[in-house]
């Protein structure tokens, strides 16, 4: 074998053992990236990012390829996330995280399902970037305080002050949700009151301060503004009843948590999910943008 089929070969060889490291840390890296973006979209395209790095990168000099990936994907997502906040200024009514299909990966690469459910990934667009990662790779990932520091490029006291930081915000924003059986049992009384357009019976599910985001991004006859209030939303869905004229509904997961395909003619018009507490139904969630639901699945 001459020198050039050696080096060729040990090259081979080489790619086979990235690939084969990429592939295993790839779910937590979409993970990160999904958690910290809100966009399944945007999180392949950043992980594709990662392995084109990963590929060029002197795979020599690293002695630990998950953590160097990990940094990688997690500092990538930073930078996304800020570019990502100033495209949504432009995005037409409420924005809503683009769901993804839980079922073949329920915790996306996670030691826990922490930070996926719809209402969690809305309450941290309200984190700044640092403190987004801070939190998920906390507390979804379970990350040691130092480990996060180095990812993040801060020292572990502030790393702990930003986790802290966002942990109360997300406590103080959100009450303690209801278990996934109460979720659903939540959302067929829903559905059922919202189909007859019942006022009453809509408002005894509805917390105090319920609101109603549709996420349609300038699709005709979805609402554009934010509805507040049990009265309120309870008196818009029964104004809306026209909608559920041929629409079919069937149950399904997304984002680790109970919702219900739309179907219009036989194809995929929606998602509806609920966001819940003691109190009651405190969102009602309508994401209806078709560019965002390439992964609602019509459940058989």
């Amino acid at each position: 074998m001459t020198d050039s089929e050696v080096d060729a070969e040990a090259a081979a060889t080489d790619l086979e053992q990235a690939v084969a490291v990429f592939a295993s840390v790839r779910p937590r890296l979409f993970g990160i990236a999904y958690r910290m973006l809100g966009s399944a979209t945007d999180a392949e395209d950043l992980v594709q990012e990662v392995w084109l790095r990963w590929q060029t990168y002197d795979r020599s000099k690293v002695a630990n390829p998950a953590a160097f990936l990990a940094t990688a994907a997690t500092r990538l997502a930073i930078n996304e996330l800020q570019s990502a906040r100033v495209r949504r200024e432009t995005y037409i009514g409420p924005w809503l995280p683009e769901p993804v299909d839980t079922g073949a990966d329920p915790y996306l690469g996670a030691e826990r399902g922490e930070a996926l459910e719809f209402a969690a990934l809305l309450l941290m667009e309200k984190l700044t970037p640092n403190e987004r990662a801070a939190y998920i790779l906390r507390e979804a990932f379970d990350y040691s305080y130092a480990q996060i520091a180095d990812i993040v490029q801060s020292t572990e006291p502030a790393v702990r002050q930003l986790v802290s930081r966002a942990r109360k915000h997300m406590t103080r924003e959100r009450h303690t949700p209801v278990s996934a059986a109460a979720q659903r049992e939540l959302l067929t009384a829903f559905l059922d009151a919202a189909r007859t357009g019942e006022m009453a019976a809509l408002e005894k599910l509805f917390a105090a301060d319920v609101t109603s985001l549709a996420d349609g991004n300038g699709r005709h006859k979805v609402a554009r503004r934010v509805v507040v209030g049990a009265a309120w939303v309870a008196k818009f869905l029964a104004a809306m009843s026209w909608f559920w004229e041929g629409v079919e509904t069937r149950f399904t997961t997304m984002n680790g948590q109970p919702c219900v395909v739309l179907m219009v003619d036989g194809t995929v018009y929606g998602l509806l999910a609920i966001d819940a507490s003691a109190d009651g139904i405190e969102q009602v969630l309508w994401m209806v943008n078709p560019e965002k639901n390439a992964q609602v699945a019509v459940p058989v």
